[in-house]
């Protein structure tokens, strides 16, 4: 009953009526006695009666013979003869005048008061039949023929193709005797013309041909409404407005003036070459391989610092957390630096993730060593320098200056610090979040990256937004340009695309992100486990976005 589509049971209607008719006359006294309470309280001893229920019905559906196709001997068809399809000129088929009893009343009416005028019109044809009856067969058909020419060819425009059909239909013989000819089956019908009558005119099957061998150059007006339709798909699948009409007008100026491919329509030369775009968007130029920088500032004996920005609800802490789990299962230790010090609750957020990502990864089973830990200093401080602690904390320290060593067993940094005797590979900076327009947070956001120069700025945005994402890139770059105090400002790296598993097939965001900025996805959140981060899919991504 619940997946029909996947087994088709004819007789499913009948055993439901059944079932539900012989439950109701069975319990009808406990229901009329002991009401609702009786249904949730009593019990109902049915399976004996269902199963035989059940049996008749499958027994019912078998007795039912399948059935059997018609052969051609009993189908109408055979029926005919050549005889019958033979039409003589003033004849009326009977199908149509079949077909015209069955018409509406209305046009009955029309036909009655036209009736006179068709009865005087046919008292003619007898004298016209008996002058053809005079004629002989040949003479008969060569009448028609001129007949017809002279209904629809101008005179002088008779082409050498209608001359050559003559000398053809002329030269047909009976094979047998009492088979009519090809002319006399076929002389109502008017004439297949293969090319056009003009001198000089290409028409018809070449005419063709020659629009699908990839002989024509595309125009402007030629993919105006294929663009247009285009244009209000990627709208539907969330691509802001502004960058949909761009990446349109970008392809029309690619496309214009090229030859089509062999047989292609416009529609598919345009659609492929949005495709070939769109990919392009989602893969820029510089890749962001998160994994390659870590292990190069190892080399260097320095953590590497990320830091993360967006608006407020986007799920900067979630993903972050995140982050630190894929590092921790690559084998890198992470210092979360809690410099969201404006909202109620962010520490403690980050606190639980700390705690749960230890119990994930203890440090038994890293060798004794930390692989995750928190730090923080409250609420109400200045965010630029509770980061530039962190960084610094996470560091590689001895007593006087770095470990060239970096080992556990390092006597030097176990005298030095006994409670610490390695830094982190990994800092992650979480900041509060706050709205693109709010001026004095903006700055505190560029004042923060400006001092402490993290290794990557990662935008996180959400794939809900259409139109504001590009608002939200546009106005966070600018403000970090416009407070840096450096001659060539540091700007977004790299963007997190959050709640993706909730938008089936509407990701025009991430198109809207990136060609706004051109700068890559780095990672995609799919979900609300740890384990859902993923690296974006171009292709895939994009055959979602041209889906109907």
């Amino acid at each position: 009953v619940g997946f029909q589509k996947i087994l088709t049971l004819t007789y499913v209607d009948k055993l439901i009526d059944d079932v539900h008719k012989e439950f109701r006359d069975k319990y009808r006294n406990q229901f009329q006695q002991k009401g609702t309470l009786g249904l949730l309280n009593g019990t109902f001893d049915f399976k004996d009666d269902f199963l035989r229920l059940l049996r008749d019905a499958e027994e019912s559906s078998k007795v039912r013979a399948p059935t059997v196709m018609k052969t051609f001997e009993q189908s109408v068809k055979s029926q005919k003869t050549v005889k019958c399809m033979i039409e003589t000129r003033g004849e009326k088929p009977k199908e149509k005048v079949k077909n015209k009893k069955n018409k509406g009343s209305k046009k009955e009416g029309t036909e009655a008061v036209a009736a006179p005028g068709k009865a005087s019109a046919g008292d003619k044809q007898p004298s016209a039949a008996g002058d053809r009856e005079e004629l002989t067969k040949d003479e008969i058909l060569q009448k028609n023929r001129e007949e017809f020419f002279k209904r629809h060819m101008k005179a002088g425009e008779k082409s050498r193709w209608v001359t050559r059909a003559r000398s053809l239909y002329s030269s047909f013989k009976p094979a047998l005797p009492g088979v009519p000819q090809p002319q006399q089956m076929f002389h109502n019908s008017p004439p297949l013309l293969l090319c056009s009558t003009k001198k000089g005119g290409l028409g018809g099957m070449f005419g063709m041909l020659k629009g699908l061998v990839g002989s024509k150059s595309l125009t402007r007006a030629d993919m105006d409404p294929v663009l247009e339709k285009m244009k209000d798909h990627l709208i539907a699948k969330n691509v802001a407005a502004e960058i949909a009409v761009q990446l349109c007008e970008s392809v029309a100026k690619k496309l214009e003036g090229k030859v089509m491919g062999t047989f292609t329509t416009v529609t598919s030369t345009v659609k492929q070459a949005l495709q070939e775009a769109l990919v392009q968007i989602l893969q820029p130029q510089r890749r962001v391989d998160v994994l390659r920088d870590v292990m190069d500032a190892q080399r260097h004996r320095r953590p590497y610092v990320v830091t993360f920005c967006g608006v407020n609800g986007v799920g900067k802490s979630t993903n972050l957390a995140k982050i630190s789990f894929w590092l921790i299962e690559n084998g890198f230790s992470v210092l979360i630096a809690a410099c969201d010090t404006f909202r109620a609750g962010a520490v403690e957020q980050l606190r639980t993730h700390t705690r749960r990502l230890n119990a994930l990864h203890p440090p038994e089973s890293h060798g004794g060593r930390t692989m995750v830990q928190l730090y923080e200093k409250g609420y109400g401080k200045d965010a630029a320098g509770i980061a530039m602690e962190a960084i610094s904390y996470g560091r590689w320290k001895t007593g006087g200056g770095t470990c060239f060593f970096r080992e556990e067993s390092c006597l030097r940094c176990l005298l030095a610090y006994p409670a610490r005797n390695q830094g982190f590979d990994v800092v992650l900076v979480d900041t509060a979040g706050r709205m693109q327009d709010n001026a004095p947070l903006m700055t505190a956001l560029a004042k923060l990256i400006a001092v402490n120069a993290p290794d990557l700025v990662l935008f996180v945005g959400e794939a809900l937004v259409g139109n504001e994402a590009v608002d939200q890139l546009v106005k966070f770059n600018k403000a970090l340009a416009d407070h840096s105090m450096a001659q060539t400002p540091r700007l977004i790296d790299g963007i997190v695309l959050t709640k993706f598993d909730t938008i089936d097939d509407k990701v025009g965001a991430a198109i809207s992100m990136t060609y706004i900025t051109s700068k890559p996805i780095v990672f995609v959140g799919t979900g609300q486990t740890y384990c859902d981060l993923r690296s974006l899919n171009a292709k895939a991504v994009v055959t979602a976005l041209m889906k109907a």
